[in-house]
This record gives structure tokens, sequence and C-alpha cells, in this order.
């Protein structure tokens, strides 16, 4: 070996530099390798974000898509209620001439309420989630039904507070005459002549003072009808 060393000394430099060259090479070729298993991760890990993000907002749509038919139940639910309050004014005659102003459309905070109550009515949805996707639609309707609970409720309690004040004694009296006939135009003890008659006579004190709404009208003529067939 010392004899070939000693006589091949030169061959060291071309051979270290192909050793050099390959060590080289395989140092490049493994920091690629290890690039390449980076960005694989790299990739990976953003494809697992990508997933949660769309995971994330899936459920938030899902969310806001039940919190919208809740609230969109529970306002239905509201203007329900106020509509009943406001039919029992239509159909029981003796709250609706206790309280007259209810029917009065020539006072102000009356036409109010049934203005309100129309915007309402015209924006209400048959099903909650015939507004669903619509945000502005849910908040107009959202709107039309608080302003609509609030008419009413001023409404009343003015009509309350009034009674039959706003009319002449006189008046009053007439009034009364007339509850007094529609009870008995209602009542199912007495015989067909005395509830028509009644509620003619009825129809007549209230001439000019209280008109009765088409609800509660039908509803007496049916009665009387029935009274009338039978």
């Amino acid at each position: 070996m010392m004899h070939f060393a000693a006589g091949f000394w030169w061959l060291i430099f071309p051979l270290g530099g192909a050793l050099g060259t390959g060590l080289r090479a395989i140092a490049v070729a493994n920091e690629r390798r290890a690039e390449r298993r980076m960005e694989r991760y790299r990739l990976k890990q953003q494809t697992k974000i990508a997933v949660a993000e769309a995971s994330g907002r899936a459920r938030a749509n899902l969310d806001n898509g039940e919190h919208s038919r809740r609230e969109l139940a529970k306002l239905i639910a509201a203007h329900d209620r106020t509509d009943a309050q406001w039919f029992d004014y239509e159909i029981d005659l003796a709250k609706l001439l206790d309280f007259p102003m209810m029917t009065d459309m020539r006072n102000p905070l009356t036409i109010a309420f049934h203005k309100a109550k129309r915007r309402a009515d015209l924006l209400r949805p048959e099903r909650p989630e015939d507004l669903a996707g619509d945000r502005s639609a849910q908040l107009e309707y959202r709107d039309a039904v608080h302003e609509y609970i609030s008419a009413f409720e001023i409404a009343e309690a003015e009509a309350i507070r009034r009674r039959r004040s706003d009319f002449s004694e006189d008046e009053q009296q007439r009034i009364a005459r007339a509850q007094h006939l529609l009870h008995l135009a209602q009542d199912e003890a007495a015989t067909r002549e005395e509830r028509q008659n009644a509620y003619a006579r009825a129809t007549k004190e209230l001439d000019g003072l209280i008109v009765l709404p088409a609800p509660a009208r039908a509803s007496i003529e049916r009665r009387i009808a029935r009274a009338i067939q039978a």
C-alpha cells in the first residue's frame, strides 16, 4: 500500500474531486427529497385547514338558518297573538261597545293601528322558511310586527282610558240600549221575531255612532238565520 501510495499519490486529486462531486450530489438529492416531503406536509395541512374552515362555515350557516327560523316562528306567533286580541273586538260586541274607539276610523291612533296591521299582514310569510336566506325581508317583517304590536297596544290603552267619554250622555244611552238589544238578538232562548226585531233596533240605535265590524254582523246574522231555520 505504501509503495502504491508513493507511486500514485497524484490520483488523490481527481478521485477527491469525483468523491466531492458525488457527495454534493447526494446532499442535493437529500435536500430535494426533504423539500418534497415538506411540500407534501404543507399541502396536507392546507387541505385539513380548508376542510375544517368549510365545515365551520357549514355549521355556522346551519346555526344561522336555525336561528332565523326560530326568530321568524316567534314573530309569527306574536303576530297571531295580536290578531287574536284585535279579533276579540270584532266578535265580542259587548267589549266593542265598551271601547268603541277601537273601530272608530276617525281617530288617528285607530288609523295608525290599522295601517300597521295591514303592513304586517302584507309582509307576513306563509311559512317561516319562505324568508330563509333573505335577511332584508326578515328584518322588514320583524319591524312591521313590532310596529303592529306597539300601535295596537297604544290604541287599546287609549280606548280603555276613554271608554265612551267621547259620546254625549244621549249617545251613551243609545249605545247602552244597543248593547242590551244585541244581547237579546244573540239569545237562543228568544223567539226568532224577538231576535230579528232586537237586531234591527240595535242597528238603528248605533246608526251614526258606531259601525259594527263585518265579522260581528255576520256572526249575529248567522245566529238569527239559524233561529229562523229552526
